[in-house]
């Protein structure tokens, strides 16, 4: 069953090239079992990282590299605020997914 993280980070000011540069980096070596990975602009420095992954077993064997790259990512990083530290982590497996119609988007 497909698995999906999702993970709010703030980014301090000025540093929102290095955050990207480190994601990239990242994402070239270390998303095997991974379907898709996005690194989303939420607001002015928000950002969620979205990873699609193949299992639950998938995400889990890649936690590990996903902490290895927090922690270069640390200092790049503000407090979010109400006790949720530099990131709001979320994962699960996923219960439903809908995709369009793109037959009927051809059509046209």
């Amino acid at each position: 069953m497909t698995a999906m993280n999702i993970v709010h980070m703030r980014v301090k000011a000025g540093s929102e090239a290095r955050f990207l540069a480190i994601h990239e980096q990242f994402g070239a070596d270390n998303l095997t079992g991974s379907r898709n990975f996005w690194v989303v602009k939420t607001g002015e420095r928000d950002f969620c990282i979205v990873g699609e992954w193949q299992s639950a077993g998938d995400l889990a064997a890649a936690r590990p590299a996903m902490i290895a790259n927090l922690d270069q990512l640390r200092p790049l990083l503000e407090d979010l605020g109400g006790g949720r530290g530099i990131t709001e982590p979320w994962s699960g497996e996923v219960q439903l997914h809908l995709r369009p119609d793109v037959s009927a988007e051809s059509a046209m």
